[in-house]
């Protein structure tokens, strides 16, 4: 990329590593030159929490507001009924509106750690495309909207072409969510003068086609940007650990185990992770990242500090490295990791190792727990876990036990 912006939200996105790809760099750049402009990132309340995946674009919410630009944060109220069907294999399970509304209020908590909202002239704002799109009279949208879209096109895009391709089925009510999306472009560009979607570059057809939309029916001038779609070092998808995914909400994953992501990161991703999710400078970012040996351990430790502090706070963060110091260092419990509470009706006649493993969030399966065992990965209070036959009864659990997977990856089972 040869362009050489001059607006500040631009400069940084192309430092720090968000930039995939941009509808218009030069039209953007000199956009942005004039003031607080607002752009916005959408968000379909499918769980209710985010998870680390998302984190990329709250994140560029984040510099576009430190930049003076005004973020939106778009729920997805009248979209997560429809479902993006984008490189999904089968259609997404349908919500309710009552479980939809319950995702928006869990989500709505992250955001309030990363923006800061209210009525000023860079000031976020929270919206719900449910204003628009619960009441859309089907025949005026078909007339009105519908008329804009070509099959022919919509077809063309990846999204929608790789599902074909493998002659996976994709239902009519999915084939819709690229109009929806594209039309709420449009209605945040005439309600709100929003010159910019943002989002990761497996959304670059839905913003195309919202930019289009937008020029046809009332001749707006906006633009797209995406952001790369991240895997980690070792090809994985960024925001999956062993335990499952990586939510942003601390009481869908303690902030230990959160820092704890972020503490295991491999050594090439340090860099890396830290332009994108920290607020460091990229020189110093690029210093921390090019470290080697037990130097580089410490780097990650900065970054776990780091990110986990945006979100959870500093204190949390503290806590969290304190706990990893005892646990690692000096083979201690700690006081903040993550803890599986059993009940009297869990624990029964006695509960076995394997369930325990699992339950606790170590391994996804009982055969994974088995594996774990069987490969000497598992340990128990410290000490290695060969028996995958372990019952436990109330009398083992008289006092919290640890489990262990790995170095890393740590656990309490207490008795409630």
């Amino acid at each position: 990329m040869t362009y050489h912006p001059k607006s500040d939200f631009i400069q940084t996105m192309m430092q720090r590593g968000f930039l995939a790809d941009c509808t218009d760099y030069q039209g953007l750049d000199e956009a942005l030159l004039k003031g607080a402009q607002p752009a916005y990132v959408g968000y379909d309340a499918t769980a209710k929490s985010l998870h680390v995946g998302h984190l990329v674009n709250i994140m560029m919410l984040r510099w576009l507001q430190k930049c003076g630009g005004k973020p939106i944060t778009l729920m997805g109220g009248g979209t997560t009924k429809v479902g993006d069907p984008s490189f999904r294999a089968d259609e997404r399970p349908l919500l309710t509106p009552t479980a939809i509304d319950d995702n928006i209020e869990g989500i709505r908590k992250v955001f309030a750690r990363y923006l800061d909202y209210g009525n000023g002239p860079s000031d976020a704002l929270m919206l719900n495309n449910a204003e628009w799109l619960d009441g859309l009279n089907y025949l005026d949208f078909l007339r009105d909207i519908g008329r804009h879209f070509s099959i022919n096109r919509m077809l063309s895009f990846e999204s929608v072409k790789s599902r074909l391709d493998r002659e996976q089925s994709l239902s009519f009510l999915e084939f819709n969510y690229m109009i929806l999306q594209a039309y709420d472009f449009l209605e945040l560009h005439r309600r709100y003068g929003c010159i910019l979607q943002m989002g990761g570059s497996d959304q670059w057809g839905n913003i195309v086609n919202g930019i289009d939309l937008t020029r046809r029916v009332i001749d707006g001038e906006v633009y797209g940007l995406t952001s790369p779609l991240l895997t980690t070092s070792d090809g994985k998808k960024m925001g999956k650990s062993a335990g499952g995914a990586v939510w942003l909400n601390g009481d869908m994953l303690s902030p230990y185990e959160f820092w704890q992501f972020w503490r295991n990161s491999t050594d090439a991703d340090v860099g890396r992770f830290l332009k994108l999710y920290t607020e460091l400078p990229v020189e110093e970012c690029d210093r921390l990242g090019a470290l080697a040996g037990s130097e580089i351990n410490e780097a990650k430790v900065l970054l776990a500090n780091e990110v986990t502090s945006l979100l959870h706070g500093t204190e949390a963060a503290a806590a969290a490295e304190a706990t990893a110091r005892e646990v690692f260092e000096r083979g201690g419990v700690g006081d903040d990791l993550p803890t599986l509470t059993l009940s009297s009706a869990d624990l029964g006649d006695g509960i076995s190792i394997v369930q325990l493993i699992v339950k606790s969030g170590l391994a996804g399966s009982g055969k994974e727990a088995k594996r774990l065992i069987a490969e000497n990965g598992a340990r128990i209070d410290d000490r290695p876990l060969t028996d995958a036959g372990m019952m436990l009864d109330a009398a083992a659990l008289a006092s919290p036990i640890k489990l262990s997977a790995g170095k890393k990856r740590h656990a309490l089972v207490q008795l409630g």
